[in-house]
């Protein structure tokens, strides 16, 4: 290239490099404001707040544990930082875009030999290019998946939410099949009793054959609901073993853990007086087995907006708003010209003897700018750009329709923690006076005052209100855990922490290249939200 032309070129090259990302076409994202909140719902992020941390409010180290546990062997979780890693690479590749690309590669070579000569050539060239983005559809389009990135690390974050929850709602359900094992064998034995009570009476002559059928009968049924229990225990049992990534044996272990004091003898309860069976209520634990945890939370919580504003899912759908609102600016771009410099340098070397007499350089280099403009295709152009903000819309109204959602999510799970609550203790003085009923009527029955039938009422009260009792337990902790869950609690205990285990990191890096993107803090995630 002759040096008189570098001198235009260079001109318009500085001209071109100086108008590159001085504009980006679009709507810029600056948030969501005025989500559809609850007016009463007031912005006080509280100091120590519950929700982070949530499960410790049932005191219970086996919960405490098996989270601890499912946090890092959750395969859900390990699946959701995978998808963080891949959402890393797709940005990657997109920041590349802005730097110049290379083009075409050639290479030839040949050699022939005439008469005495032998002619040998040899062709290399290298071709290169620039889109200069003035109109910052690159720039747009690393925003969108930058926003395509928090979009991941928030369902990484939301996932970790369920998984925390789905534990702990199998626990206590696992807990509250145990508690009502335990209501239902204490009453077989009862009942035991009693057909042993009826079966001397009929032997007496004092009853009749009916009596006597009718106990069996109750034993049998009281007997048959035990199976059903069993089978509730285990489905917890082997939901959670799926949630840790464990063998059910070794859950059943933690299940057991410091447990022993809540599987008492129902014998214990039992007493006999004169010769009657009578069930010692003055003895802790008759009323309440204390198997299944207790949240301590307040029934008139104040609800923090800012939780629901921050809840992972609602951030994902805020992230991906930001994503379309950069993906429409970067389809505006494509209206307008685009700049490029383009760029080759080639070698050509021949050993034929005339070339050098002419003295031919091997060595050629070439520069200069490009415009394109597809000008002849606008109606598809803007029907795409169209398209993009239809897009944009439906993303807002997910959003909103989201934020709905996390409201009514709270709205159910506090109003029916708080209901459940009075149901809790209207049947607890329900599971005291059925008990009481009890006492009464076996020393009636036995003295001749009531007939069988009045005897055999209580018992089966006796056994319905203290199954329901047990329900009523395991149902005010699961409403506990789905308002926990509804206000997004959980997913900060990730973060400061690498979402990559070390052993699928290695195994990884044992098949690609990956550099740096996994190496060292690389992986962990920021201590507070991610910001744009």
């Amino acid at each position: 290239m002759k040096a008189s032309l570098l001198h235009p070129i260079a001109i318009v090259t500085a001209t071109l490099l100086m108008l590159a990302g001085c504009a980006k076409l679009g709507p810029d994202f600056t948030g969501i404001s005025n989500p559809p909140l609850p007016k009463q719902w007031k912005h006080h992020t509280a100091a120590n707040s519950p929700v982070v941390r949530w499960w410790h409010t049932f005191n219970d180290p086996t919960l405490n544990l098996l989270i601890q546990k499912a946090y890092t062997q959750n395969l859900n979780i390990k699946s959701a930082g995978v998808r963080i890693a891949q959402a890393r690479a797709i940005l990657g590749a997109v920041r590349g875009l802005t730097f110049p690309q290379s083009q075409k590669i050639n290479a030839t070579a040949s050699s022939s030999k005439t008469g005495l000569a032998d002619f040998a050539t040899a062709d290399v060239s290298f071709d290169m290019g620039w889109e200069l983005d003035l109109w910052g559809k690159y720039a747009r389009g690393i925003e969108a998946s930058k926003a395509s990135l928090y979009a991941r690390v928030a369902s990484y974050d939301n996932i970790m939410v369920s998984v925390i929850a789905e534990v702990a709602r199998n626990y206590i359900s696992y807990r509250t099949a145990q508690e009502r094992l335990t209501y239902a064998k204490r009453n077989v034995i009862i009942q035991e009793r009693v057909l042993k009570m009826t079966e001397i009476q009929f032997n007496s002559g004092n009853v009749s054959e009916l009596d006597v059928q009718q106990a069996r009968t109750q034993l049998y049924n009281t007997r048959t609901s035990i199976p059903a229990m069993e089978i509730s225990k285990l489905k917890a049992r082997n939901a959670l073993a799926r949630l840790l990534n464990m063998e059910t044996s070794d859950i059943e272990r933690i299940l057991q853990r410091g447990n022993t004091k809540l599987f008492q003898n129902a014998n214990r309860f039992i007493a006999t007086h004169k010769g009657i069976i009578q069930l010692n209520d003055r003895l802790k634990g008759l009323v309440d087995v204390d198997m299944v945890p207790k949240a301590t939370l307040n029934p008139h919580y104040k609800i923090d907006a800012n939780l629901i504003t921050q809840r992972p899912d609602i951030k994902a759908a805020e992230y991906l708003v930001h994503a379309n609102a950069a993906k429409l600016g970067a389809s505006m771009a494509e209206l307008y010209p685009s700049f490029s410099l383009f760029g080759s340098i080639g070698y050509h070397n021949t050993n034929q003897f005339s070339s050098w007499l002419k003295g031919n350089d091997p060595l050629a280099i070439t520069i200069g700018p490009s415009l394109s403009w597809n000008i002849l295709n606008y109606g598809q152009i803007k029907n795409k750009i169209r398209l993009k903000d239809a897009i944009l819309e439906e993303s807002l109204f997910n959003y909103n329709k989201a934020v709905l959602g996390a409201v009514a999510e709270v709205s159910n799970a506090l109003e029916g923690y708080a209901l459940t609550l009075k149901q809790q203790k209207e049947n607890q003085k329900a599971v005291t006076a059925t008990l009481r009923a009890f006492n009464l009527s076996v020393i009636q029955y036995n003295d001749g005052l009531v007939s069988y039938q009045r005897l055999l009422t209580t018992v089966e009260k006796l056994t319905s209100t203290q199954d329901r009792y047990a329900i009523i337990k395991g149902n005010v902790a699961l409403y506990a855990v789905a308002l926990y869950k509804a206000l997004g609690g959980g997913w900060q205990i990730s973060r400061g922490r690498h979402y990559l285990s070390k052993e699928t990191v290695t195994r990884m890096k044992s098949r690609t290249d990956w550099g740096t993107m996994l190496d060292g803090n690389a992986t962990v995630l920021p201590k507070g939200l991610m910001h744009e």
